[in-house]
């Protein structure tokens, strides 16, 4: 779509296609939303994915309201908005699906009174429809230990160096200087520092109960040794800091020596976590190294990395850890999104007592 000058408004920016195209928009609605797009990728720095559901949202609800004949904004209200909502739901939405798009309508209402285009806001008077929430998989505490334990002794990491280096379309990764014992003899040194490397990822993720999009971003220099910490970036552009435990501090050192110099090149920059092609570890690969690693320990469950984001949260409350403390751990804004993992304890709690209570 082209970009779309309305006054009153910022210069416009090309939209992206998120919504429908079926019903192109009156040009004044298109050149609102571009604007709402800049508020939200610029002024509120939120992720393109959140900027790319929140504008798929908004524009569904503005094509739902021109087809209802509304050809200005300020005719927006909560019966529009209630209204696009209950088209939705008939569509077969799930309620986690329409509690998002309310709170989409919520943001944009918001913007909009700010920006003076709505008299009132409708906002505020629409409910949210309440989402299912579901429990969390969690693995053991000793199917984490068998993991990592595991995860020492990989017969999948050549493997998966093999997978990774088909993608490389010959490039070639550098070799830094010797930063201690290299690999052993006959073994491949790719394989060997992707193991090393891939061990690291398994004791980091757990230990400090990380997304896999805080994992990747990691620098060399976000590292703390002395104090055990692990300097992180996220959701909203949030910087957090992490304790790091022992063996992932000791793993992520073994792999920073004698791991990351076999990877290193130009394209490396100060990443921490390489791919065999030299470049920044890309989340798919991390998940498929979790995936993995787990699955080589038959009794663990299927899971992937927030599944050990929240096997950590799980354990740590089950150890006595304070709900405050796990929620600025694991860098929620709200406390609500922490309290899940209070029901994962007490869902323990009720099956070892049926077990074991001779009159449960």
């Amino acid at each position: 779509m082209a970009a779309i000058r309305v006054p009153g408004t910022p210069p416009a920016v090309k939209i992206a296609d998120t919504g429908s195209m079926e019903q192109p928009l009156p040009d004044r609605l298109a050149g609102l939303l571009a604007a709402f797009e800049r508020h939200l990728a610029a002024e509120r720095g939120l992720s393109p994915h959140t900027v790319r559901a929140y504008l798929g949202d908004t524009r569904s609800l503005l094509e739902h309201a021109c087809q209802g004949g509304m050809t200005d904004i300020a005719r927006l209200d909560v019966g529009v908005i209630r209204g696009w909502l209950a088209a939705q739901h008939a569509a077969g939405q799930a309620r986690s699906s329409l509690a998002r798009r309310a709170a989409s309508a919520r943001t944009f209402t918001a913007f909009a009174r700010s920006r003076g285009w709505l008299t009132a806001d409708p906002g505020p008077l629409l409910g949210t429809p309440k989402a299912q929430r579901h429990l969390p998989q969690v693995l053991a505490a000793d199917q984490v230990a068998a993991v990592l334990d595991a995860a020492g002794n990989d017969p999948s990491a050549s493997s998966r160096a093999g997978h990774e280096q088909r993608e490389r379309n010959g490039a070639k990764a550098g070799n830094g200087p010797d930063a201690g014992s290299g690999p052993a003899a006959g073994q491949d040194p790719i394989a060997a520092a992707v193991g090393w490397r891939d061990s690291a990822i398994m004791e980091l993720l757990y230990a400090s109960a990380l997304r896999v999009s805080e994992l990747c971003g990691i620098d060399v220099g976000d590292l703390d040794d002395e104090r055990r910490t692990v300097r992180v970036l996220g959701k909203g552009s949030k910087e957090r800091t992490v304790p790091v435990g022992v063996p992932a501090a000791r793993a992520v050192r073994h792999w920073q020596r004698q791991g990351r110099p076999l990877l290193v090149n130009e394209r490396s920059g100060h990443a921490l976590f390489l791919g065999t092609r030299g470049g920044r570890l890309d989340p798919r690969m991390a998940r498929r190294v979790v995936h993995a690693r787990i699955a080589a320990v038959p009794s663990a469950p299927d899971t992937g990395p927030h599944g050990l984001r929240h096997s950590a949260a799980t354990h740590l409350l089950e150890g006595g850890a304070d709900l405050r403390s796990v929620q600025e751990f694991l860098g929620h804004a709200s406390l609500a999104s922490t309290q899940i993992y209070t029901h994962v304890s007490i869902e323990r709690l009720l099956a070892a007592y049926r077990q074991a209570h001779p009159r449960a």
